[in-house]
Order: structure tokens, then sequence, then C-alpha cells
């Protein structure tokens, strides 16, 4: 496995972007936040995910070119048609949207209904962390995980993340409703290792740690068994309610890939409308020098805040280069060099 300079990735992906019909704009936005993904250690949704990105753009399912709409202003509520355009500006554009809101009332609600996948949700939580803001936001999906007590996928492993500014390091959480996503289970057996936890069922219906099994029967397990499905299912409706938009069972009749026609809620705070930074600060730094002084599990273990490991990734992959599969970076290189067919 070799590791790709941060601006080298960005570049080459931007490359097949362009080739792809996006934008320039576009392209340069999508490619750095497939990059700022890989760099960040989410090596599944980053550079991993440009080839399915490109297939769906070659049938049709995500329009390059389309901007989000306006369909309803209520002040502190807007709520956007995504016209099946791509997932990350439109997510971009909804955020921005949300914290401009909360500079006016403290807080922004911006939904948006008939979009694409976001690709790494905790993007958008980086976003408004970086200027200032506190930020929930979600997303749901197909049906692609079976409820607590079933065997067939009904529910949607939709992701879930929440953001708070910090100057020494951002907090922020950022989870799929399964105990690993799809992209954790590929990146893992790609890497020929096993997951840390069980994360599955086999054919015999038999919790496992081996993602291949979990693939093929796509029983993953909610996180949290019942409370993860019961949480997907609200997460889902919240969603499709707030955004007049499609729930999993609809989402699952377009037939567009992954999340094509999918449901999205962003949320951002000024929580200087509501504190001074020395409580920010305060309440942070407790938390987070109480974490520090907990006794890990192992003598060489750490106890780490969320977004701490992000950041360290980060800090590493900048320095040495970010590591890629060299099957998959040799199919992004093609796609930089050619045209889609």
């Amino acid at each position: 496995m070799k590791r790709i300079a941060f601006d080298v990735m960005v570049e080459t992906i931007k490359q097949a972007f362009l080739l792809a019909g996006l934008p320039e704009e576009k392209a340069i936005i999508c490619a750095k936040t497939h990059a700022e993904t890989s760099r960040d250690g989410v090596y599944s949704h980053g550079l991993n995910r440009v080839e399915r990105f490109l297939d769906f753009v070659s049938k049709g399912w995500v329009d390059v070119h389309a901007e989000p709409t306006l369909d309803v202003n209520l002040g502190s509520i807007e709520i956007y048609n995504g016209n099946m355009g791509i997932g990350i500006t439109n997510s971009i554009f909804a955020m921005d949207r949300a914290m401009d809101i909360a500079q006016q009332y403290g807080l922004g609600l911006v939904a948006l209904n008939n979009t694409t996948h976001w690709m790494r949700g905790g993007s958008y939580g980086w976003q408004a962390a970086d200027k200032g803001y506190m930020a929930i936001c979600w997303t749901n999906t197909e049906s692609c995980m079976p409820a607590w007590g079933a065997t067939s996928g009904g529910i949607g492993n939709n992701p879930f993340i929440m953001a708070i500014p910090r100057q020494g390091g951002h907090v922020v959480f950022d989870m799929a409703m399964s105990q690993y996503s799809y992209g954790k289970l590929e990146t893992t057996r790609l890497k020929n290792e096993k997951l840390p936890f069980p994360g599955g069922f086999d054919q015999e219906g038999k919790l496992t740690d081996d993602p291949a099994p979990i693939e093929a029967t796509r029983r993953i397990l909610p996180t949290g068994y019942w409370k993860g499905s019961g949480l997907a299912i609200m997460l889902d409706l919240f969603s499709a309610i707030l955004s007049k938009g499609r729930t999993t069972a609809d989402i699952d009749l377009v037939g567009k890939g992954a999340c094509g026609g999918c449901s999205q809620v962003f949320i951002a705070i000024d929580p200087l409308k509501i504190n001074d930074q020395a409580f920010l600060d305060e309440a942070l730094e407790h938390t987070i020098t109480q974490l520090r002084n907990s006794t890990p599990v192992t003598a060489e273990g750490e106890v780490n805040y969320p977004g701490e490991r992000s950041l360290k990734t980060r800090a590493e992959n900048m320095q040495w280069g970010i590591p890629v599969d060299d099957g998959v970076w040799n199919k992004v290189l093609g796609f930089s060099q050619a045209k889609m067919p």
C-alpha cells in the first residue's frame, strides 16, 4: 500500500471529475472533499468512492449541473429541493445556509429533499466547526440494514453527525447506525483484516468479525442492537418529514444507486449567542481533561474525544502521504487520463 501526497490526490480526482463532465468549480470542491476524507482516515468514503460516484454520473443518476432550489422559507427553517444534484455540493450549500440563518437567529435548520449521496457526513460537521458553529446533521439512505429482529434489509444505515468548535481541535462525532459501515467492511476486507468487534451476521445467522460474510448477507449489526435500529427509523422519519422528502421505503422505489433521492437535515447553532467564549472553553477543556484522566483498558491505550483520532491521522497523512489501495488508486488514475465510457 503506497502513500499519495494530498495535493496529488486532489488534482488526480479533479481531473477524473472534469473528464466526467463536472463543471470546474464543482470538480474542485468534490475532489478536495474526497481527498480530505481519505486524509482524515475515512478511506471508504474518500478515494474509494470516486469510482462509484463516476458510475452514478455516467448513468444519469446524479445531475452534475443541478443546483438546490428553495421550496419553503420559514425564517429559521428553509427547505430545498436538491434536484438530484451532486450530494457534496448540495450539502455544503445547505450547511452554509444553516450557518447564515444561525448568524441571525442563533439556530438555523436547512433540510434537503431529492438529493444524492453526501459521501462522508462528517465533512459538514467539520465545515461548521471551522467557522465557529455547532452542528447536527443527518441523512436517510436506501434500505441496507435489517431492523432489529429481522433478517432482510428494511431500514437505512442513516449517518448522524454532531460537531462543536474548539480552538485546540474540534469535537466531531460521526457515526453510522450500524456497528460498522459497508465502507468500513470493504476497507477491512481489502486489507485482509478482521473487524475489532463483531459487525454483523454470516450465512448461519451467527455474529462474526469477518467482513466478507457480512457483505454477502448484508446483515450488518445495528449499533446498540435494538437501540441503533430504533434511532435509524426515527432519523429516517425526521429527515423525510422536515424536508418534505422521501423516506427509506420511498428511496428504494427510486432505484438510482446509494442514497439516490434521499432526505437530509442540517442544523447550525451559534454558541456565542448563548455563552461567552470563556464558558465554551471551560466546558470543553473540563470534559477533555476528565477523559484524559480516565484509566485506559490497556497500559498503552488512550482515551480520545470524538474527532481526536481523525486529527492525528490528518497530521500523519499530510506529513507522509495518504495511504491508498493500489488497485483503487490505479483505477482513479485511469479515470483521470481518459474519458469515461
